[in-house]
Order: structure tokens, then C-alpha cells, then sequence
């Protein structure tokens, strides 16, 4: 299942390799697997969710106002 979420944003071909850059990424990219596992205002997969987030501005909002009530 781990396997399943990193190739989701495909960590592996990242040529991100210099001073704090690998850890930043890693970072925004867990924030953003937890907020689609959060979001259930559509039933998708992790690849749908985040194509729909990269095309649809509304959708991205959505998701912003769910990180916004994790705090």
C-alpha cells in the first residue's frame, strides 16, 4: 500500500538531490496525500484526486479550506 502513494507523485524519478530540497518535497508531498485522503467530497482514486487538483482550481480550494480545518 506505501508503495501505492509514492508512486502516486512518482518520488522516484525526482532529480531533487541538493541541500534541503529532498526533505521539503517529502514534506508538501505527505500534506498532500493526507489532505486527499481527507477529502470526501469525491469517491477517487489518489491519481484522479490529484489530477482533478492540478486542473481544477475549485477542487484545489476545497482541499485548502479542508488543511485549514486540520489546525
Amino acid at each position: 500500500m506505501y508503495w501505492a502513494l509514492d508512486m502516486t507523485f512518482r518520488e522516484d524519478e525526482s532529480r531533487i538531490c541538493k541541500a534541503q530540497g529532498p526533505l521539503v518535497f517529502n514534506v508538501m508531498r505527505k500534506i498532500a496525500i493526507a489532505l486527499f485522503k481527507q477529502d470526501n467530497t469525491k469517491r477517487a482514486s489518489m491519481v484522479a484526486k490529484k489530477k482533478r487538483a492540478g486542473l481544477d482550481d475549485e477542487y484545489r480550494s476545497i482541499l485548502l479550506e479542508l488543511e485549514i480545518k486540520m489546525r
